[in-house]
């Protein structure tokens, strides 16, 4: 290992247990939605950048950003909220495959470089890696950010790992967003409503692929 190599290592395991470090500080915020908005709104116009900001470190060290995508919804309304959760969650993921890239894939391939299985998916990453994105990130209940990681270990292009994440996981960011937006406005009062149909859509979003799935043996 050369002596430049180590020291890029060194410096990325050191940047990343600062930004653990720091996520860890702030991590009770999550589970506190009313000073998660108070600190926010306190932000004024640097709400967004530091929204996007939190979801990108949150999702690089492998925290849930789900309550960040729900917060999303109740502060910046549906799409606005979506968008910014999309282009956050999608960043902070392309990081993380980086990460795991970085630091593990050399020592992984060399592990498990001979196991059938380890040899077949990668050979599928090569060939089909967008699809096999897709059809990972299309599930709203996947693992997302164990996902980033197990994606990093693997032969799959960046590309292909960043589009396959910003369209796969649009619809149940959507989800996700209005479930956030629909919880604030039954708490305000204005009805149950928009919060069942929001539950409703990524219900149907999570039997999507398992009805994909029955229909390919037809096919």
């Amino acid at each position: 290992m050369s002596t430049v190599f180590r020291k890029g290592y060194f410096w990325l395991l050191l940047l990343l247990g600062l930004i653990l470090a720091l996520c860890l500080r702030y991590l009770p915020l999550f589970f506190d939605p009313e000073a998660l908005i108070g600190t926010f709104s306190s932000l004024g116009p640097w709400a967004v950048p530091a929204f996007l900001v939190a979801h990108i470190l949150a999702t690089m060290v492998g925290i849930p950003a789900t309550l960040l995508v729900l917060f999303g919804g109740a502060k910046f309304g549906l799409w606005w909220g979506a968008l910014w959760s999309l282009i956050g969650a999608t960043a902070g993921a392309t990081a993380a495959f980086w990460v795991a890239r970085y630091l593990l894939q050399d020592w992984f391939r060399q592990r498990f470089a001979r196991h059938k299985i380890y040899r077949n998916i990668d050979k599928l990453m090569d060939t089909h890696s967008f699809n096999c994105v897709l059809a990972v990130r299309f599930a709203p209940l996947s693992p997302f950010n164990l996902v980033n990681f197990l994606f990093g270990l693997t032969s799959a292009p960046v590309s292909a790992f960043f589009w396959g994440t910003l369209v796969g996981i649009a619809p149940g960011t959507v989800a996700y967003t209005w479930i956030g937006l629909a919880g604030l406005e039954a708490l305000q009062g204005k009805g149950l409503w928009p919060l069942t149909l929001a539950l409703s859509f990524l219900a149907v979003l999570s039997i999507v692929p398992v009805l994909l799935r029955r229909q390919q043996p037809s096919s």
